[in-house]
């Protein structure tokens, strides 16, 4: 129990998954009959997917076995212990993990075995125990092998990480390209206006400095009669109304 989630979180820690982003531990969950459920880990998989991983196995018979004194012993507690994993085995099947709400699990569960020994002796005496657990969707890992599994599900998050980062790359290319495409169409618009404004001050100058009886004549012509002025009109503006 307690000695396996130790166990367990050491392995996560070693995973290369981290922490409340990729995996979770002892989350609370809850059933459609609202029975409490309460695996040791959930680990999250790319596409809103999660693994269970429960690490309760008793392995008190086994304690037993290793310590044992004599073959007879061994063997009653080696039956002993394979009797503790198949009843273990068919505990977590029962509580149908891929079936809650709040998760959305493939239809296994990884039982985790925390000692190697005690993995490799239990399939020694009962070979078929790996099986008949599978055939619970049930699979019984060791430190090893869920080690291997756990870091081929962090090579995975690696490409998916990878994968976001050149969709959003690539949505914020389109987003900058069209700002600039906006921006230049706007500089155009800007270089049109300023045009008509050229052309309209063009228009109102020619109105006012040429022709007969121009404005700019007729001022000037008051100033030749003796209005008293401190300024001059400019030299271009008469040379037009010549």
């Amino acid at each position: 129990g307690n000695w396996g989630e130790v166990i367990l979180e050491r392995v996560l820690e070693r995973s290369g998954l981290v922490k409340d982003r990729e995996y979770r531990l002892q989350a609370a969950l809850t059933d459609e009959e609202g029975r409490r459920l309460q695996p040791d880990a959930i680990i999250d998989l790319p596409d809103e997917k999660h693994l269970v991983i429960d690490s309760k196995v008793s392995l008190l018979a086994y304690e037993r076995w290793v310590n044992a004194e004599t073959d007879e012993e061994r063997e009653g507690y080696a039956k002993q212990h394979i009797q503790s994993v198949e009843n273990h085995v068919k505990s977590l099947s029962a509580k149908n993990y891929h079936d809650l709400y709040q998760i959305n699990s493939p239809d296994f569960v990884l039982l985790f075995m925390p000692i190697e020994s005690a993995f490799s002796m239990s399939i020694t005496y009962k070979a078929e125990l790996f099986s008949d657990a599978w055939d619970r969707k049930v699979v019984i890992v060791s430190p090893s092998t869920l080690l291997a599994t756990l870091r081929t599900i962090a090579s995975m998050w690696k490409q998916e990480r990878q994968t976001r980062n050149v969709l959003e790359i690539a949505k914020e290319a389109g987003t900058l390209y069209d700002k600039f495409v906006g921006f230049l169409q706007d500089l155009d618009k800007v270089g049109e206006q300023l045009n008509r404004a050229v052309r309209a001050h063009e228009e109102a100058t020619r109105k006012l400095s040429t022709g007969p009886g121009n404005v700019v004549t007729k001022v000037e012509k008051l100033k030749k009669l003796g209005a008293r002025a401190s300024k001059q009109i400019g030299g271009d503006l008469l040379d037009d109304d010549k």
